[in-house]
């Protein structure tokens, strides 16, 4: 049975991060350590990121690999970093980073859950007050 695509240990809340490469490993770490993805799939993620940001407005940037490291991806999954204090994104602040994993073509239709979820800033600011990794994780099963 395929794993779940978010779960409680897939989010990392009170993270703080020192700059834009930083917060993109650590994205890319849970997924590696809960078993989504390959390591290499860290450095895809970090080469997309260098060809356009992965900010999207609201304090939100969804890190994800590029189109070649599709191999390196063994189930699809998201991670969920939080961080409050915010981390300086090439000159944008982001306090939610979603790590974005999608085999074939799941990809897409997590991406448009995502999209919902931070198109409303009220989301945004919810998920920065989760007092824990449950309540942050009940908040973005809320939206289907």
């Amino acid at each position: 049975m395929a794993k779940p695509i978010l779960q409680e240990e897939n989010i990392e809340i009170n993270a703080s991060l020192k700059g834009k490469e930083e917060a993109i490993r650590e994205t890319g770490r849970i997924l590696v350590e809960q078993g989504y993805v390959e390591e290499a799939y860290i450095d895809a993620m970090l080469e997309r990121e260098e060809m356009t940001s992965t900010y999207m407005g609201n304090y939100v940037a969804i890190p994800h690999g590029t189109e070649e490291a599709k191999s390196l991806i063994k189930e699809s999954g998201l991670s969920v970093v939080q961080v409050p204090e915010g981390v300086d994104f090439g000159g944008s602040t982001v306090k939610v980073l979603i790590g974005i994993a999608g085999k074939e073509n799941e990809h897409l239709e997590i991406l448009q859950k995502i999209a919902l979820i931070c198109s409303e800033e009220e989301n945004i600011t919810k998920m920065l007050q989760a007092p824990d990794k449950a309540s942050l994780l009940a908040q973005l099963n809320e939206v289907n």
